[in-house]
């Protein structure tokens, strides 16, 4: 059976909300979106969707900061999870100092211990963190699903660029095709990427 792991991107204080310093005002409409996937989630009684925070945790004098302003310090009230979406019990957080969860982090360990196959992205910026973090998670032969209402980025013709890239090789979906999928005892996954090259 197919186990996933739902990654919240960088769903932060320095991200969302009107005192975000480096603020997604996309990221502001998805919290509800995403509050009630994870409600579902939490709701669930056995443990094939995991979830996993991945936050961003800068050193002060971080490479990032050389193309990008000062963000996410480690430590820092910007570096935290907004509270509408602050992880729970023992789910899991992956702190990142690059755009992909993947970079130079234990995602990858951390999900072949629990033997996922199939990573699935949430969060923001759709055409950067989300897109970087699909292109590692299929490199790493993972099976990758972008939920569309279910990234943002900072303007709505980012969040249409990236999901176009995404389609290329992920499978872009709604949260709500999402949820009844699984509900259905479908594979949330099948007819994912490009294998006929149609995306333009």
């Amino acid at each position: 059976m197919a186990r996933h792991a739902i990654l919240v991107i960088d769903m932060l204080n320095d991200f969302i909300g009107e005192k975000a310093p480096l603020r997604c005002p996309g990221g502001d409409d998805i919290v509800p979106t995403l509050q009630e996937l994870l409600k579902w989630v939490r709701a669930r009684e056995d443990d094939d969707i995991h979830l996993v925070h991945i936050q961003e945790a800068h050193r002060k004098n971080d490479a990032d900061f050389r193309v990008r302003p000062v963000h996410a310090v480690k430590g820092t009230w910007g570096s935290d999870f907004i509270k509408e979406l602050y992880p729970e019990g023992e789910e899991y957080i992956v702190p990142k100092r690059r755009h992909s969860g993947f970079a130079h982090t234990d995602l990858d360990l951390y999900l072949r211990e629990e033997n996922i196959d199939t990573v699935v992205l949430t969060g923001v910026w759709t055409n950067v963190c989300v897109r970087s973090t699909a292109s590692d998670a299929l490199y790493n032969a993972y099976k990758v699903i972008t939920l569309s209402d279910g990234c943002a980025s900072k303007t709505e013709e980012m969040h249409a660029y990236g999901l176009n890239d995404l389609s290329i090789f992920t499978k872009v979906m709604t949260v709500d095709a999402y949820k009844k999928a699984w509900e259905n005892g479908e594979d949330a996954w099948a007819g994912g990427g490009d294998a006929e090259n149609k995306v333009k």
